[in-house]
């Protein structure tokens, strides 16, 4: 509790500090894009007075186009099933359907909610928090405007970051399973997607605070994964153990539903990094590669860990050390050669697996599917070593001019950020959902299961 409480102040401080900033936009303009001039323009008049050449009007491509919505599709394979599958998996038998519908509902609620006001105040305006209104309900979009990316439409751009928000919110659940009352999830989804996962996507890949100080993440270490764990963390403290945790057998009803999901989730994130290059490239395809890799190497590093503590390889450890794989590489994928992959990847294996086991016994909170064992701490893990391996003496694409030293602070200073922003939006969250409507179940409704309880239903016959 007391590292809790640490992480609470530290977020606001963080938070408070940029408070008087929130309706600040930012005013500096981005220099101009360097055009090198026709040779008969060069001869006519000396290169420093040479016009700058017009800027490529944006032009569908129907190979990016296609790949976009391809990689849209793969990320809500990631969600429904995927994440649903390997939640569902980890849960007691009596609460399955629970956590499938808390996934499949959030996924439903929170594309409507990025769609009417989301998407407008994450990539439009240029505040250093949030954009504007200037896309509410997607005002002067049409199926030949263009977003961020100049090579798809935009309504294409705009589903593809709505997977991101959608499957971001559906991973705190694995927090608090089998004990919150669904309309408190669906309360909480509300509030904390509005007032953290929104800021977020528009301080980090908006125009926001932390890309202009040159924070480096391609996929979302920071925007999804770091404050999706978080904010799970955070909710395991505020509602509590589960009745019985620590005495009573918790272990999961169907390892294989959990592999059949983490196999949907390994398949389904090549949309989610490889997609994120916005285009079909050789960007896309660097990771891609990485994706495979940095996984495989984790399911390893876990496993072989796994077996030297236990003596014994489990399915769960194969499955989690996916997942941390996953996670690790998501804010690199772009920015790092496949050998540092590799490397990111052994390393998130060892260190999720201690995360899910002696920091957690630290933390003493009642996590319930290792959302921040697995999620923040490989998340925090591979945002800090995308400092390092995006060097191009290590394989990395970035210029001859990167400094890890100072690379490495600007993406320690962005984990920060990001852990106080939500560290504090959440506990308020969670605050106002327990007031207004209460967050837990009952006793009685607890050890009966939420399927049940709190959907009538059961998700095997018995």
């Amino acid at each position: 509790m007391k590292k809790f409480l640490a992480t609470l102040m530290l977020g606001l401080g963080l938070a408070f500090g940029g408070l008087n900033a929130v309706a600040q936009t930012a005013t500096e303009t981005a220099p101009a894009a360097e055009a090198a001039a026709p040779a008969a323009a060069a001869e006519a008049a000396p290169a420093a007075e040479a016009p700058a050449a017009a800027e490529e009007a944006p032009k569908v491509d129907s190979g990016d186009t296609a790949w976009m919505l391809t990689s849209t599709l793969l990320v809500i394979l990631m969600t429904i099933p995927g994440l649903a599958l390997f939640y569902g998996g980890l849960t007691r038998s009596k609460n399955m359907l629970s956590v499938l519908m808390q996934v499949f509902v959030i996924f439903s609620l929170i594309s409507l909610l990025w769609s009417i006001y989301g998407y407008s105040l994450a990539f439009s305006g240029e505040g250093k928090f949030f954009g504007d209104f200037s896309k509410l309900f997607l005002s002067g979009v049409t199926p030949d405007t263009f977003g961020a990316l100049s090579t798809i439409p935009e309504y294409v751009f705009i589903s593809f970051q709505g997977t991101f928000a959608a499957i971001t919110v559906a991973l705190i659940v694995g927090s608090f399973a089998e004990r919150i009352k669904f309309s408190a999830v669906l309360l909480f989804a509300v509030l904390w997607f509005t007032f953290s996962y929104v800021p977020m996507a528009h301080i980090v890949w908006g125009g926001g605070l932390l890309a202009k100080d040159g924070a480096l993440d391609f996929a979302g270490g920071t925007v999804v994964h770091i404050n999706a764990g978080i904010a799970g963390l955070v909710g395991a403290y505020v509602l509590g153990k589960r009745i019985g945790y620590g005495k009573e057998s918790m272990a999961p009803h169907s390892l294989t539903l959990t592999m059949v999901g983490a196999s949907l989730l390994w398949v389904g994130w090549f949309g989610f990094n490889a997609g994120s290059a916005g285009a079909a490239n050789g960007g896309a395809g660097l990771a891609f590669i990485n994706t495979v890799l940095a996984t495989a190497a984790a399911t390893l590093s876990w496993i072989a860990a796994e077996g030297l503590i236990k003596g014994k390889a489990s399915m769960l450890g194969a499955a989690s050390g996916a997942v941390a794989g996953l996670v690790a590489i998501t804010p690199a994928a772009g920015f790092v050669g496949p050998m540092g992959s590799i490397v990111m990847g052994l390393l998130a294996g060892v260190i999720c697996l201690w995360g899910v086991t002696g920091l957690k016994s630290m933390l003493k909170a009642d996590d319930s599917f290792d959302v921040f064992g697995v999620h923040g701490v490989g998340g925090i893990l591979g945002a800090i070593l995308t400092g390092v391996f995006a060097a191009p003496g290590l394989g990395g694409t970035m210029g001859d001019d990167f400094a890890i030293g100072a690379q490495v602070w600007i993406q320690v200073k962005s984990v920060l950020f990001t852990i106080g922003w939500s560290a504090v939006v959440a506990f308020i969250a969670y605050k106002i959902a327990d007031l207004t409507i209460g967050l837990r179940v009952t006793e009685e409704q607890e050890r009966e299961g939420l399927d049940i309880s709190s959907h009538g239903e059961t998700a095997y016959n018995r």
